[in-house]
């Protein structure tokens, strides 16, 4: 990954400027897939689990800094080298290129299931025009690209533009609806517990781990960040990292139980979906069309921050010993440009977020997250600050568990499509 340079005199991010960018690459698509793990698990286990993905995720952010800092590392694919060598690098950014790339497709069809619609839900097109040659998913998707995305995907820094996030607007709606019903007693009685009556239960159960893993994924972004925090230090990045992590636990677990309690057993992968009918409270229409459209710009907003740490990595990856991005215009827009085609393509040939989730969770979100960073903080802990016992069981612990995730997520993804 090409190191973030800055421009002349342009001052850092500040400490609620950096917990905004990390935040926002945490809560994306991942936030409309939780309702549906709810479903899955039941409300008990889907909040225990939301609360421990997003404490480990968060441990293993500290570790990263930490060693990042150390190493005198500027990028993800750096500090992974400092530890494990140029191989583990390639790999690494391999990893980055294939879940980001993911999440980004994945942005794409959730905007496509808003403006078009989806299998069993009409969009915001069809709705208001009904339906017709402006209502064809594959065009709506290439509009927003050529129009909104491009433009924000061609500039060389993630800070320049102003990110404004409008995933607690769309919690705010869901919850109020939700408990509005709750107080009506017009809520179906939600799932407590999980289903393990059949082994297809089981199954959809163990897709679930992998899913939630990847919503808490924003490692990727974290050495540009840092790079870019005002009067940088590893404990004023692990306060970005904590705040953020509660922030995100808290939205995730709300959304996902309101989501949950709102849509009972018709939730769907992309809950935004489901936003088509009738809610059952005064202004129903409005709502519906003010969540939809609110998240649709989140995830416009989002899309850029993502795509810059995509950008840099296959430029690393391709061009690497060239000068930066920010002195190569003609470069830097040759690879937008083919990145965003493949992004088109990969977007209108998966059928749904939840394949696209479920297999990222299980490799390379996973990888990510806390696989590199476990290894990273065991191999420099022999060179600098070494690990106290507690760290290093909580490293081996993190292993473990990233294993476990990834066998399980992957036998269940198999089941799953042998059974369709």
């Amino acid at each position: 990954m090409v190191p973030y340079v800055s421009h002349g005199e342009t001052e850092g991010s500040g400490l609620s400027g950096a917990v905004f960018n990390l935040a926002t690459t945490v809560i994306g698509a991942g936030l409309m897939a939780l309702p549906v793990t709810m479903k899955v698990m039941g409300i008990i286990l889907g909040t225990i689990m939301i609360v421990v993905m997003g404490l480990v995720a968060e441990v293993s952010v500290e570790l990263l800094g930490r060693y990042l800092v150390e190493s005198k590392s500027t990028a993800y694919g750096e500090v992974v080298q400092n530890a494990l060598g140029k191989q583990a690098k390639i790999f690494s950014e391999i990893c980055i290129i294939l879940n980001n790339a993911g999440v980004l497709a994945v942005y794409l069809i959730i905007l496509g299931d808003v403006m078009s619609g989806s299998l069993h839900h009409s969009g915001l097109f069809e709705q208001w025009w009904g339906h017709g040659f402006w209502n064809h998913r594959k065009l709506l998707i290439l509009l927003v690209l050529i129009i909104f995305l491009a433009p924000l995907c061609a500039l060389d820094r993630i800070d320049s533009f102003i990110l404004t996030s409008a995933a607690s607007v769309v919690l705010a709606v869901i919850f109020i609806v939700a408990l509005i019903r709750l107080l009506k007693g017009t809520l179906a009685a939600p799932r407590w517990t999980s289903d393990l009556s059949s082994t297809k239960a089981i199954m959809d159960l163990l897709v679930v781990f992998p899913i939630m893993t990847n919503a808490f994924v924003s490692h990727f972004n974290v050495p540009t960040i840092y790079n870019e925090l005002e009067g940088k230090s590893p404990e004023k990045m692990n306060q970005v990292g904590r705040i953020s992590t509660v922030l995100c636990i808290f939205l995730y677990a709300s959304t996902a139980i309101s989501g949950y309690l709102l849509f009972g057993e018709d939730t769907e992968s992309d809950v935004l979906t489901n936003f088509d009918k009738d809610l059952g409270v005064p202004y129903s229409t409005a709502l519906n069309y003010f969540v939809r459209i609110s998240y649709l710009i989140h995830l416009i907003l989002v899309f850029p921050v993502i795509h810059f740490s995509l950008r840099q990595t296959v430029d690393t990856l391709l061009f690497e010993g060239s000068p930066p991005l920010t002195e190569s215009r003609k470069r830097c827009l040759a690879l937008t440009g083919g990145l965003l085609l493949i992004l088109y393509l990969g977007s209108t040939t998966i059928p749904n977020i939840w394949t696209a989730f479920k297999f990222i969770g299980a490799t390379t979100a996973v990888s990510l997250g806390f696989t590199f960073p476990s290894l990273i903080a065991l191999r420099l802990s022999k060179q600098g600050t070494s690990l106290s016992p507690a760290e290093k069981l909580l490293c081996l612990s993190m292993l473990i568990f990233a294993v476990t995730v990834s066998i399980v997520g992957v036998i269940g993804n198999a089941y799953e499509e042998n059974n369709e």
